[in-house]
């Protein structure tokens, strides 16, 4: 697999300022959120970024987000190059390639912080939702998403409310839930408290995240 750079050998983090405790990585990325809803975001330098990230990476945050073009974690986040260690998939659940990844991050990147962040009127949702109801196929490879998000839409039903939101909802605990379990690397990070696991709802709106318990 992947090889131990960097971390492995103890070397200087490219980016000292992201290393940090589960804590400080969850306050600092919701203080990026609300700079980016205030329309403060920081003015990055990505020019002289380059030279330090060369060498390594430490990011002080995964991000497990949907692939909707509206969400974009680094601008949502307020985040430079080097930050955010970010997997996409439509539905933003969590399979073997995302956990995959995210286990590289805790492991060998020493990531402190992993969110699964889903999003207002996820297409992928509301496909799988159509898809349950109607009892209908989708074409091509869209069947494996409605899979991954039945658990979520049908946990949703028994629940008052927007059926859409609560999907929603439902599926960044389930996917939290699932991270936070997940054997033998993620689940023992947690269990030592070296990293937290968080779920939070983007606003289309107001591009504000909702944290999701």
């Amino acid at each position: 697999m992947l090889p131990r750079v960097g971390f492995a050998a103890k070397k200087a983090a490219p980016k000292p300022e992201n290393v940090l405790t589960p804590d400080a990585a969850f306050e600092r990325l919701m203080k990026g959120n609300a700079r980016y809803v205030a329309g403060n975001s920081t003015r990055h330098d990505f020019r002289h970024q380059r030279e330090a990230l060369v060498q390594g990476q430490n990011p002080f945050a995964g991000i497990l987000s949907c692939a909707d073009s509206r969400i974009v974690p680094d601008y949502a986040f307020d985040t430079g190059r080097g930050d955010l260690f970010v997997c996409r998939v439509a539905g933003n659940f969590a399979d073997d390639e995302s956990i995959a990844s995210f286990e590289y991050a805790v492991d060998h990147l020493g990531v402190p912080l992993l969110m699964v962040l889903g999003h207002q009127s996820c297409g992928a949702v509301t496909a799988a939702i159509e898809s349950i109801k109607d009892n209908t196929t989708l074409p091509g490879h869209l069947p494996s998403l409605v899979t991954a998000l039945t658990p979520a839409v049908k946990a949703a039903m028994s629940e008052p409310g927007n059926l859409l939101d609560n999907a929603i909802r439902e599926n960044v605990k389930l996917t939290v839930e699932k991270l936070k379990t997940a054997t033998p690397i993620i689940d023992k990070a947690v269990g030592e408290k070296k990293l937290r696991v968080v779920g939070g709802v983007y606003k289309l709106g107001s591009g504000k995240v909702e944290v999701v318990g």
